[in-house]
């Protein structure tokens, strides 16, 4: 495989996307470079086309089998193992988003289901404890979503996204014609 200008700057941003999606940017360009690699890449050519050390090469690819995001791949008579991406793009997406709420959201719902269990101790609590069980229901409604979404084959799911708007306009129908009021418009 050769860094082009095109490739080059794929794997740089996709670097930059991935810490925001919950690893750092060597781990994020590591991943870029094997979705885009048409054959499974050994850790030194990585390295070499990536300009990090070997050591940097086999932390990132430690963190991405710890997401299921790789595989190794064994070569009859070599000694060097070789990572390919493991699954469809949708697969990645999913682990990505599943990695994403065991480690972020499952714990935040967690404390928030410990404090919304503790006896207010004053009215200042009971409101408080009122605002996080609204956020906890915001979280697990989003949760229960997202869940839903991903049991969806990629076919319906890439169907749903085309919907698009169109479903917040039916919505919007139906609530005119069951003469409902839309309180964002109201406010």
């Amino acid at each position: 495989m050769q860094m082009t200008p095109m490739i080059e700057s794929f794997v740089y941003h996709f670097g930059e996307m991935g810490s925001r999606w919950g690893f750092n940017r060597t781990v994020g360009q590591i991943y870029a470079l094997l979705v885009i690699s048409e054959e499974p890449l050994c850790a030194n050519e990585i390295g070499d086309l990536l300009g990090i050390s070997r050591g940097n090469v086999s932390m990132g690819l430690k963190e991405l089998g710890s997401w299921q995001l790789v595989q190794v791949q064994h070569r009859p008579g070599e000694r060097r193992e070789f990572y390919h991406t493991r699954g469809s793009i949708w697969d990645m997406a999913n682990r990505v988003f599943e990695e994403r709420r065991k480690r972020e959201m499952d714990p935040t719902l967690t404390l928030l289901r410990d404090i919304m269990m503790d006896e207010a101790a004053n009215a200042q609590e009971v409101y408080a404890q009122q605002r996080i069980a609204e956020i906890h229901d915001l979280l697990e409604n989003i949760t229960e979503w997202t869940q839903s979404l991903q049991s969806l084959s990629p076919e319906k799911l890439n169907t749903l996204m085309k919907l698009g708007s169109g479903v917040g306009k039916v919505l919007e129908f139906t609530d005119k014609f069951l003469g409902k009021k839309d309180p964002a418009k109201e406010a």
